[in-house]
Formats: structure tokens, sequence, C-alpha cells
């Protein structure tokens, strides 16, 4: 039996080689396993370093170790993640929320007009549509999906964060929305290429394919969202996309090919050209 010091010092090392992870994303990895199988929080966790976990408790947190070394993504074994300073529930039904795409979050909420209409194309667990309607009360914001499982997963993120500002919608991008009309369009489509070896590494061999591949150049969703966006927002209203790290000059294309202006890109983080957006013309079909 080991203690809780040997336990993360022991498995973190294992975690950072046979991931290879940094050592201190392995020794966090292991912490955040080792909390769930516990049922503790990180502070306790390291004021007790000499307390010996229970044998029940051990073999608990050793079946979520295996399967963390065999690849699962971590967030999927604790079932949530952190995104724009909210807890969401995720499941293998749903793309994992990763840090780059609050990017599109901050960008929506600096473009969003009081008492705005929003609409979030393929919401998966909800992270962008909830953590816009959190952060502004004063939005209605509709979250579409054309995964039933994942708009479940996204309703149950809406009630167990109480959120009120907010419908879901089962559509395939615009196919079920009629004439309805918003502010603000946002998305973070699929947009890796079908043949992209990456889609058989790491988090991506987990996650639902739908939610990442999207056609040879991995663009098909975005354009159908370009080409559909226009019937669908108001007076100087907003399309801002999501997209691969080598996209945005082919998104910004798409964008003013169909009619829309003030077309531009944005860096994540990273330096990264990550989120491409531009206005609509009123009342125009795009």
């Amino acid at each position: 039996m080991r203690s809780i010091r040997e336990v993360l010092a022991q498995d973190g090392s294992a975690l950072q080689n046979t991931l290879s992870l940094t050592a201190q994303d392995a020794r966090s990895e292991a912490q955040s396993l080792l909390q769930h199988a516990l049922g503790v929080n990180r502070a306790w966790l390291l004021a007790h370093p000499e307390q010996v976990p229970d044998a029940e408790r051990q073999a608990a947190y050793a079946k979520l170790l295996q399967r963390r070394l065999g690849g699962e993504p971590i967030a999927y074994i604790l079932g949530e993640r952190e995104f724009f300073g909210l807890t969401f529930k995720v499941t293998p039904a749903t793309l994992i929320p990763r840090p780059e795409t609050e990017l599109l979050v901050e960008l929506a909420l600096a473009h969003l007009p009081p008492q705005g209409r929003v609409l979030d194309l393929g919401t998966g667990s909800g992270a962008i549509a909830l953590s816009i309607a959190h952060a502004r009360a004063d939005s209605q914001v509709m979250a579409v999906d054309a995964s039933a499982e994942a708009l479940e997963i996204a309703r149950q993120n809406g009630e167990r964060l109480g959120v009120g500002n907010l419908c879901f919608k089962h559509s395939d991008w615009f196919a079920a929305l009629a004439a309805e009309r918003f502010d603000l369009i946002v998305s973070n489509p699929p947009y890796i290429a079908a043949n992209d070896e990456h889609l058989a590494r790491g988090d991506l061999r987990f996650e639902p394919r739908a939610a990442l591949a999207s056609g040879a150049d991995g663009l098909d969703g975005i354009r159908r969202i370009i080409a559909g966006a226009g019937a669908h927002l108001d007076t100087a209203g907003w399309l801002l996309l999501e997209h691969g790290y080598d996209q945005a000059d082919a998104v910004r294309t798409l964008l003013l090919t169909n009619g829309f202006t003030k077309v531009f890109s944005a860096n994540d983080l990273s330096g990264i050209e990550r989120v491409s957006g531009g206005m609509a013309l009123a009342g125009t079909q795009i």
C-alpha cells in the first residue's frame, strides 16, 4: 500500500514517460485522478501526503490510472472539464472543450449587442453557448447540434449551471431553424481533414469523429455555415468561426466571397490565427 506522496511521485513519473507529458502536467493529472478516486479536493490531498488510502480506494484509483495510461483523455475519465471559469460535464459523445476556444467566447462577448440573440452551431457539451449565456444574462442563446446525445449533455450542463437564458434545438446546422434570425452566430465546427494523421493520435482517437473531421480539406462544415449564415443574421450581425492553425486565409476568403464585410482573424495565446469572422449585410441571403 502506498502513501499519497508515493502515489503522486511514482504515477506522475509513469504518466510523464508513457504519454510524453511535462512533469507538471503529469503530476497534475495524477493528483486529479487520485482526488476523484478519494472524493477529496486538491487542498486536502496536498495537506495529507502521508495518508495511505484504503485498499478499495487504491483499487479504484488504479483503474482510473490504467485508463489514462492507455491514452484515454482525462476529461472523459473524470467526466468533466473546466472552460471559461465553468465546469462542464463531458462524455465521449462530445468534443472536449479546449483552452484555445475561449478566444471564440471572448470575441463573441465583444461583438454581442445588448439583449442580443446568439446561435451556437454544433454546441457539443454546450461550453461555448453556456459560457456566453452565463456571462451575458441579458442575451438569449440557442444551442444547436445534430447529435441528440451531445445535445442532452448540453442540456444537463445548462441545468447544472442554472443558466436560464438558453434554449436547445436538434438540427443539422441551419436545417431546423426556419426563418429565425440572430445578432451573432458562433461555431467551433469540425475542421480537420478527413485523412489527417493526427486523428489517430492522442485525445483525438477517443473523441467523436463527426465533431472533428470535415471533408478532404477540413472546410466542408465551415463552407456550409458561411453559405447559410446570411439568411439567419440580423442587421449588422456577426459570424465568428474557430478553425485550424493553417486555415485562416481560406476562411477569410470564403467569408469575403460570400459577401461578408469587416472580415478579420484573431490570434490565440500561442499566436495562431484561431478565429475568423465577418459582418453580414442586412437581410442578405448569402
